[in-house]
């Protein structure tokens, strides 16, 4: 007889015992480290002090949000240290004095590391806090979330920022988004604070240095998001047909998860549509060279979009937004999405029917100063304080540890801190 465990059933499971493993894990850390204070005589070292602020990414490409807060910390002499699930991520190189950075292992390790953390506060762009295998510490004082891209605080999976203690925003919308959840679930108001986007302001700081791409054919960048709803999902080798057809020059940079989520699908596409004169497949790291030298974006719900559009001021077509919610946030509010209102000011909406005028869309988007307009609108709404994402960011930081190490010493705490 072979038994059966339903999924629901075997993740429960998982769950518990990793839930035993972790009890067990930090009774004999505690163990281990109360008996090396004893035999040092009360004398400990760094690994056991308390710090000041971690950082922790969870993808190598997460750091562009990251570094210019550390290069700021940096310079007002915080201490950070930086963890990754990335054992490639460009952070573990980085030159700056006060950010130690450190890989932490991938997956379910990285977040057994996380779960017994000692810091004062934890800064991340992770998603799914104390609600999947990433658990609060009982020595973290404090949680802030910082989103990575422009848009829906709501398109994240359900509970998705429910259990940080703080939200760093760029938006008014998103702010009434939050409130919105919190009052549907009754959870304690969060603290909210908008302070920008400080990966946009760096980027828009490298293209205006850089300047505009050189003189180029017109060329047309297709990046898919992954997933049931994107691009390819939906259109498939058509997609490439119609844009080969427009005659512009085709660049197509699948989403990094699609080549390990979808990697038949993708293998079966660049088998059939390889790159020529015409086309070309690109996975660099870094995406501000080939966002400078596309004149267009083709994409669906990607964050890509809003990149694309307000920092190098470009046109962008979409596909049909009206994905389905039910796995994330927004499913429980009871108004449209506010990229529904934003898309149809900065580009036109590719369908099915419309893909044999694909030429003329391009063309049209390319000439129409209404998404000039359009563009100045969108950004006004979720992209606070320009150039300033970076400082705001690091002097609300700053001002809640010093918050939180004043509360620690008025009630007698003797944690040490670096």
């Amino acid at each position: 007889m072979i038994l059966y465990i339903d999924p629901g059933t075997g993740s429960m499971l998982f769950t518990v015992l990793l839930g035993l493993i972790g009890a067990a894990f930090y009774s004999l850390r505690m163990l281990f480290i109360k008996l090396r204070f004893a035999f040092s005589r009360g004398k400990t070292d760094i690994s056991d002090k308390k710090i000041p602020l971690v950082i922790f990414s969870d993808d190598k490409r997460y750091w562009t949000i990251f570094a210019p807060i550390c290069r700021e910390l940096d310079k007002r002499g915080m201490d950070v240290v930086y963890m990754t699930a990335s054992p490639d991520d460009p952070g573990l190189k980085n030159k700056f004095e006060h950010v130690h950075a450190e890989f932490i292992g991938e997956g379910n390790k990285a977040f057994s590391k996380l779960n017994f953390l000692n810091a004062t506060i934890v800064l991340s762009t992770t998603p799914g806090l104390d609600v999947y295998q990433w658990k609060r510490s009982k020595n973290v004082d404090y949680y802030i979330h910082i989103f990575h891209t422009a848009g829906e605080v709501t398109r994240y999976r359900m509970f998705g920022i429910d259990y940080y203690d703080a939200l760093m925003i760029a938006g008014d919308y998103q702010q009434t988004d939050i409130r919105d959840l919190e009052a549907q679930r009754n959870l304690p108001a969060k603290e909210i604070v908008k302070v920008g986007i400080p990966f946009m302001d760096e980027m828009a700081a490298r293209l205006a240095k850089e300047g505009p791409a050189p003189a180029h054919p017109r060329t047309v960048l297709l990046a898919p998001t992954w997933g049931p709803s994107a691009i390819f999902k939906i259109h498939g080798g058509k997609i490439i047909d119609a844009l080969l057809k427009t005659g512009y020059h085709v660049i197509i940079r699948p989403h990094p998860q699609s080549f390990s989520s979808e990697k038949e699908m993708l293998d079966k596409l660049m088998a059939e549509y390889p790159e020529s004169e015409q086309l070309e497949w690109n996975r660099d790291t870094d995406n501000f060279d080939v966002l400078r030298r596309s004149d267009i974006l083709i994409s669906d719900f990607s964050g890509v979009v809003f990149d694309f559009s307000l920092i190098y001021d470009k046109p962008v077509i979409y596909t049909d937004p009206n994905f389905n919610l039910a796995p994330y946030d927004a499913w429980f509010l009871d108004r449209p999405l506010w990229t529904l209102s934003a898309l149809p000011r900065i580009g036109k909406e590719l369908s099915i029917d419309s893909l044999d005028n694909l030429k003329e869309m391009i063309d049209s988007c390319l000439e129409d100063s209404r998404y000039a307009e359009g563009r100045k609108e969108v950004r006004s709404e979720t992209w606070a304080y320009p150039t300033e994402g970076a400082i705001r960011s690091a002097d609300y930081i700053m001002e809640k540890y010093s918050q939180l190490t004043n509360k620690e010493t008025e009630r007698g705490d003797t944690s040490v801190t670096v």
